[in-house]
């Protein structure tokens, strides 16, 4: 591999830097952070998860909220960066369809679908405008058997494809799409899917002659661990929890203090309202739910399709807002299974320049120890 890092190209998109910075909700990865990771040559992603919580303003029901506050902060994005923007949908939502017509009409440059699997094509659109759309779409898996089945979906029934695959490995932050014995089963570590869903990628590849770029996430921290991912395969990588502890980062000062001073120990599984695993760092709101007291609220409207909310300890939506915020009496942080090794808060651009930086000395490190051992062998 190259000594420096190499652009990704996404069909006619041309990321200068193969970066993505993960969609993180509610509310932490937004315009401010989104723009400034584009601007230096990455993928920004917004997340559109929970906008209406915390912009109950913006609009006369939440739903209507969600919408507004999703177009503006494209807009604010846009205004602010001419580089390459994304927005994560989570499939899971219930007004999913809305959501993904709203950031299709903004023209934002790519639509990542998460939280279940896209199968259908959503109502707000025609099936000839999907095939025809200039914003490209990626869709995130956590399996070989799960990309074969959407991009086969996809190729027999809507007569495109995807255009980015997200390989999501176990030691993401937030909601897993994993059973819980799976989450620490090498069976089913990063490096173990990735080539997986490599083969089911280059099947449609050779079916479309079209080049899918598949991008590594979870639980990549460090730019010896971007070459290490990418000499497996990857054209790219998504790191969520090293964006957080950034100044451009949306949320609170005190959530990203959370991550300075968290240790290893205090990262944990926990069972969500959703009915999913997810990683968090762990306070007293989290001790108090799994010791099995209930956090009294009243739902704002369902806002995931797969919340039991009338039997659930507490809102994830509420508790997320409320750590956003910078409360954590009543609300938690979700993050990767390395956010104990951040150990400062830094700038989106110095941060791309360390990335870089370590990226290169790995591969200079590499390259160095190969000739040292051809030395040895000729003499």
């Amino acid at each position: 591999m190259n000594s420096k890092l190499p652009p990704l190209k996404i069909g006619d998109l041309i990321a200068k830097l193969p970066i993505l910075q993960g969609g993180m909700g509610v509310g932490i990865s937004l315009s401010r952070l989104a723009a400034a990771v584009a601007k230096e040559g990455g993928i920004g992603i917004i997340s559109s998860v929970g906008l209406g919580v915390l912009h109950p303003e913006l609009g006369k029901t939440v739903q209507e909220a969600n919408i507004a506050a999703l177009k503006a902060e494209i807009r604010a994005a846009r205004a602010q960066t001419t580089g390459i923007l994304g927005i994560n949908i989570m499939l899971a939502i219930t007004d999913f369809d809305d959501m993904i017509k709203a950031a299709f009409e903004e023209g934002i440059d790519i639509v990542f679908l998460g939280a279940g699997l896209p199968l259908k094509v959503p109502s707000t659109m025609t099936l000839e405008y999907l095939q025809n759309t200039k914003t490209k779409i990626g869709i995130i898996v956590s399996s070989g058997r799960a990309a074969s089945l959407i991009l086969n979906h996809w190729a027999q029934h809507f007569n495109r494809i995807p255009d980015v695959v997200v390989v999501e490995g176990p030691k993401a932050g937030g909601h897993l799409g994993f059973k819980l014995a799976q989450i620490f089963d090498v069976d089913y570590s990063l490096e173990t899917i990735l080539p997986q869903v490599k083969e089911a990628v280059a099947v449609i590849e050779k079916q479309y002659d079209k080049k899918i770029p598949i991008i590594a996430a979870g639980g990549i921290f460090s730019g010896d661990q971007i070459y290490k991912i990418m000499d497996l395969g990857a054209d790219g990588v998504q790191m969520g929890t090293r964006f957080v502890a950034t100044e451009e980062c949306d949320a609170d000062e005190a959530f990203k203090q959370q991550f300075v001073d968290c240790e290893k120990d205090d990262i944990v599984i926990i069972s969500s309202p959703v009915g999913l695993p997810g990683r968090a760092i762990n306070n007293q709101f989290l001790k108090d739910v799994s010791l099995g007291m209930k956090k009294p609220f009243l739902c704002p409207w369902k806002c995931l399709k797969t919340c039991d909310y009338r039997n659930s300890p507490y809102c994830i939506a509420i508790a997320l807002r409320n750590a956003q915020k910078g409360s954590f009496t009543e609300g938690f942080a979700f993050a990767g299974a390395n956010a104990y090794l951040v150990k400062n808060i830094t700038t989106v651009k110095q941060l791309i320049k360390d990335l870089t930086q370590e990226y290169q000395d790995y591969a200079t490190q590499l390259l160095n120890k190969g000739k040292l051992k051809l030395a040895k062998v000729r003499r």
